[in-house]
């Protein structure tokens, strides 16, 4: 584990998994402290597609705050670790996450009190939360999404900011890619990227994903590897691994959000115990936008959880 000689508020902790480098963001737990009434947790937090783990760090500094043990992964493809993995499927994202939790080094699985982790994610981050919780769901038998029998680690709940198993529309990837094609880079600086993005809490967050190098502001990704990261999800739906997943489940979306009722209400009829919030003024990137109501609402979700 290496310290960031800009950045004293976390450590940079790498693994490597069938040769990918993950790289992770650990912010520990602080001081040890329990704020949370003794019902401290580990949490995994998963960034969306294209993203980074940094967008977690509002967020981050308010869970550690209540005393929960928190870590943030750059998902393969993506920021500090692999960027051009020869695997791109859901299966590859989820072992990734499997083998995080199952890290000795960070001890998720071992976390405060002994309690199971819980999983946060957001948009194509919260797609391989719930995808992950559907596979240690089925821990013992042959998992639906990795085809092999699992580890040993087990989840306390998920938390899914802006996705669901509804199938994306075909041409989706493409379309995306060539979003991420069209980007002006590199930006002459990070102010300029953030404004490109939209300025403001969401501009700021995407801008902090770049990279300086070569005289500009460079993404940490490649447009390609992000089109075959969506492939899987184009023309189908993951219902089946919605319904099979067996921990409690917070669901959160923006008021502006990407998220239909349709989508949501399906959901819910799988999962009967699905919780529910919905934050006003807010689009796809809330995590970004308010992070004290997305805290509040992560933080009330952790409470109720069996301890």
């Amino acid at each position: 584990m290496t310290s960031r000689p800009d950045q004293i508020e976390w450590t940079e902790h790498v693994l490597v998994r069938d040769g990918v480098r993950l790289s992770c963001r650990d912010w520990g737990r602080e001081g040890g402290r329990d704020g949370s009434g003794g019902s401290a947790r580990s949490l995994l937090l998963l960034h969306g597609l294209a993203g980074h783990a940094g967008e977690w760090d509002a967020l981050a500094r308010l869970l550690r705050a209540d005393g929960h043990r928190v870590v943030a992964l750059d998902q393969r493809g993506h920021g500090a670790s692999e960027r051009q993995p020869a695997d791109t499927s859901r299966a590859a994202y989820v072992a990734d996450i499997i083998a995080v939790l199952d890290d000795p080094g960070l001890g998720l699985a071992g976390g405060p009190g002994g309690r199971p982790p819980v999983l946060v994610g957001q948009s194509y981050g919260g797609h391989a939360a719930f995808l992950t919780a559907a596979s240690l769901s089925a821990a013992g038998h042959s998992s639906r999404v990795t085809g092999a029998v699992l580890a040993g680690a087990v989840l306390a709940g998920a938390v899914l900011v802006e996705a669901g198993p509804g199938g994306a529309e075909p041409g989706l990837p493409e379309e995306i890619r060539g979003w991420l094609q069209a980007w002006p880079v590199p930006f002459p600086s990070r102010e300029a990227a953030a404004a490109y993005f939209g300025g403001g809490p969401v501009g700021d967050g995407w801008a902090g994903g770049l990279e300086r190098r070569d005289g500009g502001w460079w993404p940490r990704f490649d447009p390609e590897v992000m089109g075959a990261s969506l492939a899987e999800n184009s023309g189908r739906d993951w219902w089946e691994e919605w319904a099979a997943i067996g921990v409690p489940l917070l669901s959160v979306v923006g008021e502006k959000g990407i998220m239909e009722g349709d989508e949501y209400d399906g959901m819910a009829r799988l999962q009967p115990g699905l919780r529910g919030a919905c934050v006003p003024g807010t689009g796809h990137d809330l995590h970004l936008e308010r992070p004290d109501v997305l805290h509040d609402l992560v933080a009330r979700f952790l409470d109720e959880l069996p301890r």
